[in-house]
């Protein structure tokens, strides 16, 4: 195992934990995780990973930081106002730790751009909140034979589920294709700060039971809460052998109209 006295101190609590210990935590130095959206979902969970320790983390977001963010979007402050997103993140996760290498990315993954971008990491968590971004993750994912973590936050509900291409059910075989027309937004009804930063700590939680193998990770599991009445549902999920995504006769490139 090759860590110093400080982090041996520094994550000392997660190396307590049985299951984890120091070759878990060595699990976590080794891992490359890709953080897209660095917003209410991003927030936590890559306050969450730098703080456990995870040796290389990258950040990518496009957006820059607006008033109305600081509701949920903890990793940044009214200093931050007009700042990019990814580069406003690294800031506060090279306070919290500086042991870890965080990558940036200041701009919107596409069609183009997406599998080159992915290609270093060993997982991807989507922490956005547009549906053609996260269709184009998931497809993303399953070509480039990536574990996704993905999670939605709106108004008082979230969900979450996890990936693993080929082998459990992905994003399409639940929704086929991203819905048309006006959907609802954060910015039409509202979303309750904590619900993203409650999703947020899941999407977090997937990430490091994956990398560690502790636990049962939500692969062909859909988690959904309502925080009105906090009744949690966990729906047990199929890959469909004909998703037109993951299936078997599934994608072989990316098609720039789907996600338009």
């Amino acid at each position: 195992m090759s860590f110093t006295q400080e982090e041996l101190e520094r994550y000392n609590r997660n190396i307590l934990l049985s299951g984890v210990g120091e070759e878990g935590q060595q699990k976590l130095k080794n891992a490359k995780v890709l953080v897209v959206g660095a917003g209410g979902l991003g927030s936590p969970v890559l306050f969450y990973l730098a703080a456990a320790g995870i040796g290389e983390i990258g950040i990518c977001d496009g957006d820059n930081v607006d008033l109305s963010n600081l509701q949920r979007q903890i990793l940044h402050t009214t200093k931050d106002l007009e700042k990019n997103k990814a580069l406003s993140a690294k800031e506060k996760l090279e306070s919290l730790n500086p042991k870890i290498k965080i990558n940036i990315y200041k701009e919107r993954l596409n069609v183009s751009n997406i599998l080159g971008i992915i290609k270093d990491y060993d997982l991807v968590i989507e922490a956005t909140d547009a549906f053609a971004s996260k269709f184009l993750l998931n497809d993303a994912c399953v070509l480039g034979g990536k574990i996704l973590v993905r999670a939605s936050a709106l108004h008082f509900c979230g969900q979450a589920m996890s990936i693993k291409p080929k082998e459990s059910a992905c994003y399409a075989c639940l929704f086929d294709s991203p819905p048309q027309g006006e959907v609802p937004t954060g910015a039409s009804v509202g979303i309750l700060g904590a619900v993203a930063g409650l999703f947020g700590c899941i999407e977090a939680n997937e990430a490091i039971k994956i990398i560690t193998g502790v636990g049962k990770p939500l692969f062909d599991q859909f988690l959904t809460c309502d925080v009105r009445d906090m009744e949690f549902r966990k729906i047990n999920i199929k890959r469909n052998l004909k998703c037109h995504v993951c299936g078997e006769n599934g994608i072989k490139s990316l098609d720039l109209d789907r996600y338009q």
